[in-house]
């Protein structure tokens, strides 16, 4: 048996690691995710490859393993609010390394990250021509300093390449543009073919497992670490199979299916889980389909949603413009390694469940969490409103009441990253301009579309005009609504709810609805496919059943229902053969990528960054050095949060507009900044102080030491007093007081915003005790040195009842601290214990409980880069792979 073999593509032979020689019958049992670590551990090599090899084939015996495995990607993916913190830490690990002596020029990647410029694009203007161009220049000119400083990072660090703002969403950058399926890579004189494989700073990373590549969402410190060439290092892990059966019936779209998904698998456990679907069901379902469907996964809970590489897939791939010459190399490789999918074959997996694609239905998810779906029909009763009579009431002169749509957004890579959708959209929006239907004044409108391709492919379908026509003119390229950059209301709307005569909501194409992340204001959100977010547009509200009812009148005074309008399959088919045009895909990115507007940006080209303490953007991070000792230990600690469940990365550290009341606002108005124009706290991200002010201050949340405390706030023990968790947590620490967060289920779930983490520590907590944890905050919490805790089923936060006065008593010493270790807690009140129990340490490698025991990530980082050879042996010929897309 050989672990290595040559592969014949074209005219070229590829060297490549033969998982079929090493696992023999084995293999076709194996999921397809473990084939693919398979694969990986063999190329990588190392001391524990042969255990590594051993493990994987091992997990066979019952569908799940305790041993660790090292996984290398192949490429890093980010974006401008998750890179620009990581690339502020490498600025301040770098100027860390230089006063202790060292080369900052050994902080550099070891393999190839792409940063794309999506997150801070605002919905300033909408629904007129100029749009685009107005809210492009409010982008730039809000951003502008910290766009310098990415091009400092471009310049300084090697293989860091910037996608600039214009050219798209990152994760439809991705799809369309970045990843090879198969990619290729010099190694000891040879050419090697591979998986393409990544990890993202976004927790919709997994998108691209609609194509068949393997990837998965992490948080920025953890990419950090993979940039400086330290493994993800993960038990093997447990995969779900999910069975799909069946076609989706006429008139149900990726969307529905999508929320099905993420609605069925949130019903069992998929923490730090791998997804994968597999089945006869899967032939039905284009690429498009199944990356709308891998997109939510970190809504369904899992660490991917992954599909198998097919026929279906090379057709995207020439669709998008990629060459003959890779996909026959694409076909070629998974062929070879049995990646490519067999419907006959069934893997064994941990666990599996069944969906039939034709029992699901016209679906809308809401109106607090993406899991919730409903039948597209039922959002009155979701809301608790009374439905409208069968003769929907039309008045549009009316003010908007309880269910008005303040916010109709086709925003997101989730569903505009899927042309099918798109082309829909359009199609209604056709059939609706004819019938003279118009959004009352009260909507705001927008169009968002992943990438700038959307553009050219609508307008060749000529369907562009008609969404203008409606107020879905495209406004930008980035993720916009659906992460709260929705921009102010319109005026017929903000009025009333400022007056809080409406209880508005939201309907968007995106992925996320939880209170308050769609716009400040807003509490209550549906998640619908484009054409349903235009229907609802068009009726204003969502007091009706949408399937049924009117939702307006034409020109003659006829009632007009969504079954008038609704676009059918072969009217698609029609439309999008007519849209598509596999050159439009390089054009789009090339004209994006050559914005004179980022050429025009000047930065320093120094290898340390000069900071600016005056700058309210770009500030040298506290914890970006040595590090101050591990925060593990046996120790009494009084809790500074007790929070209830579903506390997202969202509650926690805010991303959308700046409040103007905001302690944060104070902090930026004294340093002389446009009260009118404090920018989004996405966009702030490499300022702590800006971020620090803004912890757990969503109007959602509520701290159980007292429910009536304003958000963002606590109760001090011993004196009482209620003050802001900055200076509490100030205190505490002239005291010597250790400090804790209490939280229910679901804890950290969301975005993949590590400030959700940093902030956290920086207010001094040791630990977070909670009844589950979301994986990728887990993952950030231990990359800032707190440990996380998981408590017992019967130990809600509610029921604990914790005040102020209570002591929690923590033996989280360092040698007590293991993977999955138990570890002993009591809750003290007036000296005497009132309870006792064990928690489990929710710490899954030895290098997490390492990470732990250094004070966290970057103080490891650092500690291995101050001591290894300038040299830097271990990198590779290129950081870039040969042939990669540009």
């Amino acid at each position: 048996m050989t672990a290595f073999a040559t592969l014949l593509s074209g005219s070229q032979t590829y060297r490549i690691a033969d998982i079929a020689a090493v696992a023999g019958d084995s293999l076709l049992r194996l999921p397809m995710i473990l084939r693919i670590l398979l694969e990986n551990v063999l190329r990588n090599g190392g001391e524990e490859q042969d255990a590594s090899v051993a493990a994987i084939l091992g997990w066979l015996a019952d569908g799940r393993s305790d041993r660790e495995i090292a996984f290398q990607p192949s490429r890093v993916l980010m974006h401008d609010t998750t890179c620009g913190p990581a690339l502020v830490d490498i600025a301040g690990l770098r100027a860390s390394l230089a006063e202790a002596g060292g080369d900052p020029n050994r902080l550099n990647p070891v393999l190839p990250v792409d940063v794309s410029t999506d997150h801070s694009l605002g919905v300033d203007v909408f629904a007129r021509p100029d749009a685009m161009t107005l809210n492009m220049a409010h982008e730039l000119k809000r951003n502008g300093e910290r766009y310098r400083f990415m091009k400092w990072a471009s310049q300084a660090l090697d293989g860091v390449r910037v996608h600039p703002p214009g050219t798209g969403i990152m994760h439809t950058l991705n799809l369309e543009r970045l990843a090879s399926v198969v990619t290729i890579m010099p190694r000891d004189g040879q050419l090697w073919a591979m998986p393409d494989t990544l990890i993202g700073t976004d927790s919709h990373t997994p998108m691209i497992n609609g194509i068949g590549v393997l990837a998965w969402g992490v948080g920025g410190l953890e990419a950090e670490s993979v940039m400086f060439g330290m493994p993800v290092t993960m038990r093997v892990p447990e995969v779900v199979g999910v069975r799909l059966t069946g076609r989706l019936r006429e008139g149900v779209l990726a969307t529905d299916l999508a929320l099905t998904v993420t609605e069925r698998l949130r019903r069992i456990d998929l923490a730090d889980r791998f997804v994968e679907f597999f089945g006869p069901g899967i032939a039905a379902l284009s690429a498009g389909d199944r990356a709308v469907v891998a997109n939510m996964t970190p809504e369904f809970g899992g660490n991917s949603g992954y599909f198998p590489i097919d026929a279906r897939a090379l057709d995207y791939l020439g669709q998008t413009g990629r060459s003959r010459e890779q996909l026959a190399l694409v076909e070629a490789y998974a062929r070879r390694q049995k990646l490519w999918f067999d419907p006959a074959v069934e893997p064994r997996y941990t666990e599996t469940i069944t969906i039939h694609l034709d029992e699901i239905e016209v679906s809308l998810a809401g109106p607090r969490r993406p899991q919730d779906r409903i039948a597209a029909g039922r959002t009155a009763g979701a809301l608790g409103l009374e439905r409208y009579a069968a003769t929907a009431n039309t008045d549009r002169t009316s003010p908007p009441a309880d269910g008005a749509v303040a916010i109709a957004a086709i925003t997101s890579c989730t569903n505009t990253s899927d042309a099918r959708l798109l082309i829909a959209a359009g199609l209604l929006a056709r059939k609706a301009r004819l019938r003279g239907l118009k959004p009352p004044c009260w909507v705001k409108t927008s169009l968002a579309p992943g990438s700038p391709t959307a553009e050219r492919y609508l307008k060749r379908a000529g369907l562009l005009d008609d969404l203008e026509a409606l107020g879905f003119g495209i406004v930008g390229y980035g993720c916009t609504t659906c992460i709260g950059n929705s921009g102010p209301l319109a005026p017929a709307m903000a009025g009333p709810v400022a007056a809080k005569q409406a209880r508005p909501v939201a309907v968007l194409s995106g992925n996320r609805n939880f209170p308050g992340r769609v716009h400040s204001q807003i509490e209550l959100a549906f998640l619908a496919s484009p054409p349903l977010v235009i229907a609802f547009a068009l009726a204003g509200d969502v007091n009706r059943n949408i399937l049924q009812d009117p939702i307006g009148r034409d020109h003659a005074g006829a009632d007009v229902r969504l079954a008038d309008l609704w676009p059918t399959g072969p009217e698609i088919d029609a439309a999008l053969a007519r849209a598509r045009e596999a050159g439009d895909f390089s054009r789009a990115y090339d004209a994006a990528e050559a914005s004179a507007d980022w050429a025009a940006f000047e930065a320093p080209g120094t290898a340390l960054f000069p900071w600016d303490e005056a700058s309210t953007y770009i500030r040298r991070p506290p914890f970006a050095d040595f590090g101050r000792g591990t925060r593990l230990g046996h120790y009494a600690a009084t809790p500074l949060l007790v929070l209830g469940d579903d506390i997202t990365t969202d509650h926690i550290s805010p991303a959308g507009a700046i409040g103007a009341n905001s302690e944060a606002a104070r902090y930026l108005v004294a340093r002389r900044e446009d009260p009118q124009d404090l920018n989004v706290f996405a966009s702030r991200r490499g300022n702590w102080e800006v971020m620090l002010r803004g912890l757990f201050t969503n109007k959602s949340v509520r701290n159980l030491l007292d429910p009536d405390l304003p958000p963002g706030q606590t109760i001090l023990a011993g004196s009482g007093e209620r003050l802001p968790l900055r200076l509490a947590a100030d205190r505490y620490a002239q005291e010597g007081r250790s400090v804790v967060i209490v939280a229910g289920e679901r804890y950290g779930m969301g975005s993949s915003r590590d400030w959700a983490a940093k902030g956290v520590a920086l207010l001094g907590i040791r630990a977070v005790l909670a009844l589950s944890f979301e994986r990728i905050h887990r993952s950030n919490l231990i990359g800032m040195g707190i440990l996380p805790l998981r408590l017992p089923a019967d130990h809600r936060p509610q029921s604990l009842g914790l005040k102020e006065d209570d002591t929690i008593e923590i033996d989280a010493s360092v040698e007590a601290v293991a993977p999955r270790a138990a570890i002993g807690v009591r809750i003290l009140r007036g000296g005497a214990e009132i309870d006792r129990f064990t928690a489990v340490a929710a710490v899954e490698t030895n290098l997490e409980c390492e990470t732990l025991r250094i004070g966290g990530l970057l103080p490891l980082i650092l500690r291995r880069h101050s001591t290894e050879p300038a040299d830097q042996a271990r990198r590779p010929t290129s950081l870039r792979p040969a042939g990669a897309p540009v």
